[in-house]
């Protein structure tokens, strides 16, 4: 087995400079974006993220294995070229691990900490899920099926994770031209974070931001159109263990309580967030029309 390092935990020290380094820099620019009780949350989710992560990792691996060793197409051998190609694979599960996570609310459920932050800094990259690590590993199951390591996929989803620390930050406005077409910027995360309706369920890039051009979830950040970030109802509370299971206490609420059939109390957990089974709710395509049709 390969042994590559976990470089997240190598990144914390940087993690911490950075943050102060932004402080420091959003002060000079006048720019109000760090709220201690609200920054201090998020380290809190971080932490709880990296202590739960040793036992999802342990799980993901196992069943990385399980596949690898029993059901892999091919052996793709640890090299320059194959990390290339993983690179591409990766970032392309994530887009859809992604964009999932915003469309079905099975997901949601656990990927919506990180979208609870009222500010958008450098901590709020760090308010990770504390139960998504346990099931969202799926959308990878197919790259040990496909022949790639184990260890390579775990340190190619690290060096993901690690690209999409720094663009949590409004310290940076716009990048080159050539840079904002094809990789994901603090300009293009901004929007994702976004819960102004234009911006609802746009950008889920990792590091490309080509995939979203090509599956239509692209939507730049309008000059006229200042991001508001948080939620569309906002969870209103700095308590950890409220936000990383509050989700999941609501879903099963809707799924579990009231009249309703076998087959609706299902689709509470794959539809989108804000449906309801009698029609009464929102959900963010419904949202960005109704703000299209004022626009016009």
């Amino acid at each position: 087995m390969p042994n590559f390092p976990n470089i997240i935990l190598y990144a914390i020290p940087f993690f911490v400079l950075a943050m102060v380094l932004e402080l420091y820099v959003t002060t000079k620019q006048h720019i109000k974006t760090y709220e201690s009780k609200d920054a201090f949350t998020s380290i809190a989710m971080g932490l709880g993220n990296v202590f739960l992560g040793f036992a999802s990792k342990v799980l993901v691996l196992l069943v990385f294995f399980l596949v690898y060793d029993n059901f892999r197409l091919f052996t793709i051998p640890v090299a320059w070229w194959s990390f290339l190609i993983l690179f591409f694979a990766d970032d392309f599960a994530y887009y859809w691990f992604h964009r999932v996570s915003h469309e079905c609310r099975l997901f949601w459920a656990s990927h919506v900490v990180h979208h609870s932050s009222e500010h958008y800094n450098l901590s709020t990259a760090l308010r990770q899920t504390w139960s998504g690590g346990f099931y969202t590993f799926i959308f990878w199951l197919w790259l040990p099926l496909l022949g790639f390591h184990p260890a390579m996929i775990l340190l190619q989803m690290s060096i993901s994770l690690l690209y999409q620390f720094w663009i949590h930050t409004e310290a940076i406005n716009k990048m080159s031209k050539w840079f904002e077409a094809i990789f994901n910027t603090p300009s293009h995360h901004r929007v994702h974070h976004g819960s102004n309706p234009i911006y609802l369920d746009r950008n889920h890039a990792g590091i490309l931001i080509i995939w979203d051009k090509l599956f239509g979830t692209f939507q730049p950040e309008l000059s006229d159109e200042k991001v508001r970030y948080g939620l569309v109802t906002n969870i209103k509370t700095y308590n950890p263990i409220k936000i990383a299971f509050i989700e999941w206490w609501l879903l099963l609420k809707d799924a579990s309580s009231g009249r309703k059939s076998l087959k609706n109390r299902l689709l509470y957990l794959f539809k989108p967030p804000g449906w309801k089974h009698d029609g009464t709710g929102k959900v963010s395509d419904d949202l960005r029309n109704e703000w299209l049709m004022r626009k016009k």
